[in-house]
């Protein structure tokens, strides 16, 4: 527990903290786009059989007589579901009976006609490409659209597993350096994918890098910071998130082309990575280590920025052996995940955050999925989802100083639940109650991805705090696979995706209330500092 007391001798909140979450919260945003770029790049626009007396000119000349445009359609694309153009077939041979004002518009046989055998024709009003007209992902292969969405999940969840491990071994800031790095460059590469398949394997690749930045950048921000403006950072840290949303709506307003979106959101990592050399390793996790001479470095560094160099100065290696004397005698036996499930007080506190965390996930992208349901553009649906999780984040930084995390926490994922469940009782009539609830219950989310993110930090110790926190994100990102699977209970009853949807929070905010209460109390460094 000395490392708080060292940490308030340098400055716990001062200069080097705002230019550290200054330097760490903006990636964040540009982080945010990559998770939220398939709604832009992968858009489906409408579309249509590629037919010859449309879309061929030696084909138009030779039809007789002047027919519009409209007409040659009716006699080359059958009607939909909808009674619109079928995107999906188109006939075999023109129908010329359906010119015929007193002919049926079902004056034709489902065998004159076939699939789109030469391609398709896509309206690019609103994007000039997408990944859908790139690789003509729709009828018999838009299956491949969601296919590409988990397999970005499945990325993150990886890189949550592999580098929460590989922070814990060789450090903080190395990871979020690489991750930077490869967000960057493969992130770039993605913009060029030769074909589908390699476009889904470099997703995976940001996805992994995008898992190393959000995990470690909580991280630094928790372990530089003290008990009192821990909620503080944090937050701002998910308000990363928010203004990130909002932001795609904007970036993709003014980029309509997936390749050149995808360059948009990638490029700036390159500066990130550049400038992630100048960020302090978490002097916490040095010491713990084991790693004297370079922790009493990285808190001098940061006296000198804090402008407190005299108490940078009067650090030596001996006053940190005698100030860390217990941490250190402890904190060099190695600790694993498996630490995690045996130790009995860190079992009871992994089971319901992890619980926690596949909450969130789990339910933000089933409500994300029932927002498309409001009628809006894509860019104005894309913005609220940002603008109503401020309010929400902000309110939770005041509940957690209040309330504290345990209360906090239950009480957003129980409200989102709730607000979700009573969906399943309000008429579809009733759109705008119906999208107020679906509102208010991202908002619940939002409050909870919050706190959970400051309650991970707090309820495991710095030897394992970044082991806990993958774990979580792992959680997080198969509940977010699983989520839109869920939808596909529909073909049952309508309600029961709701039901699902709402229930999973519900209980999970109740299992909350198992994890103790750790407002304002100093950050655990070791196992031992949990009994």
């Amino acid at each position: 527990m000395a490392f708080a007391e060292l940490l308030d001798q340098v400055g716990s909140q001062g200069r080097f903290q705002v230019l550290q979450t200054v330097a760490l919260v903006a990636p964040i945003m540009w982080v945010t786009m990559h998770n939220m770029l398939d709604n832009f790049s992968g858009a489906v626009p409408s579309h249509r059989c590629w037919v010859p007396l449309l879309d061929n000119s030696t084909a138009q000349a030779s039809v007789p007589g002047t027919l519009s445009p409209e007409a040659l359609l009716t006699i080359s694309i059958p009607p939909g579901p909808n009674q619109e153009p079928h995107r999906c077939r188109r006939f075999r041979h023109p129908q010329w009976q359906l010119l015929d004002p007193n002919a049926m518009s079902t004056n034709w046989s489902k065998a004159a006609t076939e699939p789109c055998m030469d391609g398709w024709v896509y309206d690019r009003s609103t994007f000039t490409s997408t990944t859908v007209t790139q690789w003509d992902l729709v009828c018999d292969s838009q299956g491949l659209k969601p296919m590409a969405q988990s397999i970005y999940m499945a990325g993150i969840l990886v890189g949550a597993a592999m580098c929460g491990y590989t922070s814990d071994r060789f450090g903080r800031r190395l990871v979020l350096t690489w991750s930077y790095l490869q967000l960057a460059t493969v992130g770039t590469a993605t913009a060029f994918a030769p074909t589908f398949p390699v476009y889904c394997l470099l997703r995976f690749l940001v996805a992994f890098a995008v898992a190393g930045v959000m995990m470690n950048t909580a991280t630094l921000l928790m372990e530089w910071t003290s008990a009192p403006g821990r909620p503080l950072v944090m937050t701002l840290n998910s308000l990363g998130f928010s203004f990130g949303q909002a932001l795609m709506a904007a970036v993709a307003y003014g980029v309509r082309d997936w390749a050149m979106l995808q360059l948009t959101v990638s490029v700036p990592f390159f500066l990130s990575f550049v400038y992630s050399w100048w960020l302090a390793e978490s002097a916490r996790w040095l010491l713990i280590t084991g790693r004297l001479a370079r922790g009493l470095r990285e808190l001098q560094r940061v006296a000198d920025i804090n402008r407190k160099r005299a108490a940078g100065e009067a650090l030596t290696t001996e006053v940190l052996l005698s100030a860390m004397q217990e941490e250190l005698g402890v904190g060099q036996a190695p600790a694993s995940v498996g630490d995690l499930l045996r130790t009995p007080r860190l079992r009871h506190r992994t089971y319901p955050s992890v619980l926690c965390w596949f909450a969130i996930g789990f339910t933000f992208y089933g409500l994300a999925l029932d927002l498309q349901a409001l009628g809006s553009n894509i860019f104005l649906l894309q913005v609220l989802i940002g603008v109503v999780d401020i309010p929400a984040k902000t309110g939770t930084l005041l509940l957690l100083d209040r309330l504290g995390r345990r209360p906090t926490q239950s009480a957003s994922l129980v409200l989102a639940g709730l607000c979700i469940l009573a969906n399943t009782v309000v008429p579809r009539e009733m759109e705008a109650l119906r999208s107020a609830l679906a509102v208010l219950g991202l908002g619940g989310v939002g409050a909870a991805f919050t706190c959970v993110t400051i309650y991970s930090g707090e309820l495991f110790p710095t030897v394992l705090r970044m082991t806990a926190v993958g774990l979580g994100q792992m959680a997080a990102r198969g509940g977010a696979i699983l989520g839109p699977l869920t939808r596909m209970l529909a073909v049952y009853s309508p309600l029961i995706p709701l039901l699902v949807y709402g229930a999973v929070p519900v209980l999970t905010g109740l299992a909350s209330l198992l994890l103790p209460e750790t407002r304002s109390l100093p950050l655990p460094d070791t196992i031992q500092d949990l009994q």
